[in-house]
């Protein structure tokens, strides 16, 4: 992985964490509640950045969340801080995770994978940390199917990267097939740009 890009990256999560929680309400509430309606067990948010997902998890699961950006993390745990359930939350890169294989029944994910310097590698540890029959639920942005909007994408997308480090044109769905994982429920939010999805590690017991 590229450590530069990864560090580049991570300054600009570090300097935008204060204003983050106003551009993150691009993620509808419902979206949130509905994606974590899924979420059991023992549970992985990869990029949890601020934390605006913690006060939507079910009172039954156990989280760990995990995020590459140490003033993003500070604002989770304020966040944590007030909530009844406790969260375990610890600096680390979605790109090369610390947990032991077939650690998680559930992985999660909101808008992270546009700004994972190396997408392929990050999903890729999140089919390692899943069970084999695990989940992992996912609400992404992408690179719209519509060639016209995506061309209009892929021109604006070194503004986005630059300010903020987020892609706007990455193709997701051929990255999640080239890591190994499964699509088991694709739901079309907002065009094709916003999806929720539910993946399967589709790996056997043994693997």
């Amino acid at each position: 992985m590229d450590n530069k890009q990864t560090t580049t990256i991570k300054r600009r999560y570090n300097r935008i964490s204060g204003v983050f929680d106003m551009m993150d309400r691009m993620i509808r509430e419902t979206w949130r509640k509905e994606l974590l309606e899924h979420a059991s067990g023992k549970v992985l948010e990869v990029g949890v950045g601020t934390g605006a997902n913690l006060k939507y998890y079910p009172d039954h699961v156990e989280v760990t969340g995990i995020d590459f950006s140490p003033m993003m993390l500070k604002k989770a745990r304020e966040k944590a801080d007030n909530l009844p359930p406790s969260f375990e939350l610890v600096e680390m890169d979605a790109q090369q995770m610390d947990f032991a294989d077939n650690t998680f029944d559930t992985v999660v994910s909101t808008c992270v994978f546009c700004s994972v310097p190396d997408p392929i590698q990050g999903l890729k540890e999140i089919r390692r940390v899943t069970k084999p029959k695990g989940k992992i639920i996912m609400l992404e942005h992408m690179r719209s199917d519509n060639e016209m909007i995506g061309k209009a994408m892929d021109v604006l997308n070194p503004i986005g990267l630059h300010i903020v480090g987020a892609n706007i044109n990455r193709k997701t769905m051929d990255n999640i097939k080239q890591a190994g994982l499964k699509v088991v429920k694709e739901d079309y939010l907002m065009s094709s740009i916003m999806r929720r999805l539910i993946l399967s590690p589709d790996k056997n017991e043994n693997e």
